[in-house]
């Protein structure tokens, strides 16, 4: 059983399988962590700083409503911690690995068929060949 449990997540639709694994591995008195990376755009010569902020509220407001569908899959009586950081998603998963002393990532692959089935999505890739914790790939059907 995992004391810290991440589980970060993009809102994509998979996410039954990904909280099915975590409550098996989650220890009685554990924290699950779900994460959303919010992307973050800079601005340029095309694009208003206005415009620029505008979008930048709306991919942290994404990420949020991402975080809350996930955790409200989890039953009440579990520790679950609702994060969203604003940055590149393999990097911020793995700093905020470090700095919460987690000791599992759960992350699902692309889930995506034919010739890219083969692929891990790249964020999920970056995470495995970078974590110095144990990772879980949950894999999509």
């Amino acid at each position: 059983m995992y004391k810290k449990i991440l589980l970060p997540t993009d809102g994509s639709t998979y996410a039954d399988q990904e909280v099915e694994r975590v409550v098996d591995l989650i220890a009685d008195d554990g924290e699950i962590i779900v994460l959303s990376v919010a992307g973050r755009l800079t601005s340029s010569a095309f694009q208003s700083r206005r415009k620029v902020k505008k979008v930048n509220e709306k991919l942290k407001k994404d990420a949020q409503k991402f975080v809350d569908n996930m955790a409200s899959k989890f039953d009440d009586s579990l520790n679950v911690t609702k994060m969203v950081k604003t940055g590149f998603p393999a990097e911020t998963i793995k700093q905020v690995t470090e700095e919460e002393g987690v000791d599992l990532i759960v992350i699902s692959s692309s889930g995506k068929s034919g010739i890219h089935k083969f692929v891990i999505g790249s964020v999920a890739e970056k995470v495995l060949k970078d974590s110095e914790v144990d990772v879980l790939l949950v894999h999509n059907n």
